[in-house]
């Protein structure tokens, strides 16, 4: 078969458009680079009147927004899921593993929870602290100044705490606490758990004439139309190209191997068209991977060639490995205090919580390392179908008669529709070597690129952690007056801990060291095998921490960009 080869030369070729790939796009973009995009999915702009889905009533939506279009629902502005057809994945014996992947332009920024919190100082030393797992090559103190700089260009709301793990920031006014969080501000306090305002990155201030400011629609998995909340499109990639950055986006096109010459260095990629199904090549100067840290992973190990023989940065055979997620368990509970609400003012708020609880807990007194911090979710926001108000439920745990037909149910919605309050602990999970993800050598996807096998498996350390969330949970709901919905999990069903790859914040594939027998990138996020590829998207991470990962993914692929720049000024790559 003829491969198509684009005659250009870029300075830069990135690999995906999400969190990672949209930063460095930008910064090397504006240093004057000639830069290409290649996403495997389409071309997306929340505020093009053909793909807006913001501001629709529910009966607009499929299904009136019932989870059966998207894995979300819609209300949700994913293009993928946990299961594509014709892109499939595969397991060893006993492993649970589900891998979300968003192909769009944008990735899976387009309806993240935009929840943009700071690794601390203990999290890039977690070896040092409890034994577990290995120190990062860097320390907080070499991120710092990137975290500055991300939270100044895209902009984050919160305020200044002084704690030590959960470091101050560069904050924009947060949003008041509505009802149901003040509920939850109650009862947690009552158990000792701290709760402050929610770092989310949501414009509640004008930072500049290209982004609007949110004005509490409530539909930020939708992706802003008025740029208010962070998605890298949005953000990154369209600011990018209007202030005259050199940037070409080749959409739907799925990546097979970055190629290389003689000497093992890389020329470039090579991708599948899902627009023809024909095989293209791009060339450039230096690669850049960002697409998502699983995939990553699969396209380094799909390069193979005379020089890398076990797949391109792989002499380590550490590509894949320390796979690790955060953890997750959740509980909801009927708040009667919440119910019969007079609604007197509009408490939609942002698309998100006004207020968390970060780690608060003293791991000496604990049967676990790490921690996990808790996200509050409830209030009034406007109901689609399956909107949580479960009539199941009700009648089931509390001897209701609730639901029905006509003015019956209208009355009952009006009477309990507020009164639920949903908690979920995202905790950090240990990085092992033995969970990881490899090439399938039986299995390939419809574009004929062999596809990635799972294997994972939660220890005994994540299992301990969903049981203090819970036992956590429920003296809350207590505090509060409230009734849990539901039995409490237990020990056979893990205490409720969601299978690795639900909480989507995949991690430590090609993690970074200081020893090329040991990790695949150094500290500047570059293959220790070769010089001229980097990867920015979480697969670098040493090891997840209590916090979501995206903040941390943007201020690396800033730092790894300078180096770059740097690097080719020097003519070093």
């Amino acid at each position: 078969m003829q491969i198509k080869v684009a005659p250009e030369l870029y300075d830069v070729i990135i690999v995906g458009s999400g969190a990672g790939g949209g930063m460095a796009a930008k910064q090397l973009a504006d240093a004057g680079l000639n830069v290409a995009i290649v996403e495997a999915g389409p071309f997306f702009d929340p505020a093009d009147p053909k793909t807006m889905t913001q501001l629709k009533w529910p009966y607009e939506s499929p299904n009136r927004g019932a989870g059966t279009t998207r894995p979300f629902g819609g209300w949700d502005m994913a293009y993928g899921g946990w299961e594509i057809e014709g892109e499939p994945y595969t397991h060893e014996p006993g492993t649970k593993f589900d891998w979300f992947r968003s192909h769009m332009l944008g990735g899976r920024t387009n309806h993240w929870g935009r929840i943009s919190l700071r690794f601390g100082p203990k999290d890039f030393k977690g070896k040092t602290r409890d034994g577990h797992g290995e120190d990062w090559p860097i320390g907080y103190e070499d991120v710092k100044p990137y975290y500055d700089k991300v939270d100044k260009l895209i902009g984050v709301f919160g305020t200044n705490e002084g704690l030590e793990n959960d470091p101050d920031g560069f904050f924009l006014p947060p949003p008041k606490p509505r009802l149901h969080e003040l509920f939850y501000i109650d009862g947690a306090k009552k158990t000792g758990v701290p709760v402050i305002p929610g770092r989310l990155s949501m414009l509640t201030k004008r930072i500049n004439n290209e982004r609007g400011v949110c004005f509490y629609c409530g539909q930020c998995s939708r992706s802003c139309s008025v740029y208010a909340d962070f998605s890298s499109g949005s953000c990154l990639i369209f600011p990018a190209q209007k202030s005259g950055g050199r940037i070409k986006i080749f959409v739907n096109s799925v990546v097979r191997e970055v190629t290389t010459d003689d000497e093992g260095k890389a020329t470039g990629v090579s991708y599948i068209s899902k627009d023809d199904r024909k095989e293209y090549k791009l060339k450039g100067k230096v690669v850049v991977l960002a697409a998502s840290a699983c995939s990553s992973a699969r396209i380094l190990l799909n390069s193979k060639s005379k020089h890398h023989p076990n797949g391109l940065g792989n002499s380590s055979d550490h590509v894949g490995k320390y796979l690790h997620d955060s953890t997750g368990a959740s509980r909801s509970a009927f708040i009667p205090g919440l119910m019969n609400r007079k609604v007197t003012y509009n408490e939609d708020g942002t698309g998100g919580m006004h207020v968390y609880s970060p780690w608060w807990g003293d791991n000496d007194k604990l049967d676990f390392p790490r921690g996990y911090h808790i996200e509050i979710g409830g209030g009034m926001r406007q109901p689609n179908y399956g909107f949580g108000f479960n009539t199941n439920e009700f009648n089931k745990f509390f001897g209701l008669n609730v639901g029905g037909y006509g003015d019956v149910l209208r009355d009952d919605v009006k009477k309990y529709y507020g009164s639920v309050i949903q908690m979920a602990g995202r905790g950090e999970g240990i990085a092992r070597k033995e969970n990881y993800c490899e090439i399938d050598p039986t299995t390939v996807d419809k574009f004929g690129i062999p596809v990635l096998k799972f294997k994972y498996k939660w220890s005994d350390l994540e299992i301990k952690q969903a049981k203090h969330m819970q036992d956590t949970f429920e003296e809350i709901i207590h505090n509060m007056g409230g009734e849990p919905l539901g039995d409490k999990p237990t020990a056979d069903m893990d205490y409720g801990l969601l299978a690795p790859g639900r909480i989507i914040h995949e991690v430590g594939t090609t993690r970074m060291g200081n020893d090329p027998k040991t990790s695949v990138t150094n500290k500047f996020n570059q293959l220790h095998d070769v010089d001229n590829v980097f990867i920015v998207d979480a697969g670098p991470f040493t090891s997840q921490a209590d916090k979501n990962c995206t903040w941390t993914i943007l201020a690396l692929s800033w730092r790894a960009s300078d180096y770059i720049i740097e690097q080719l000024k020097q003519q070093n790559i």
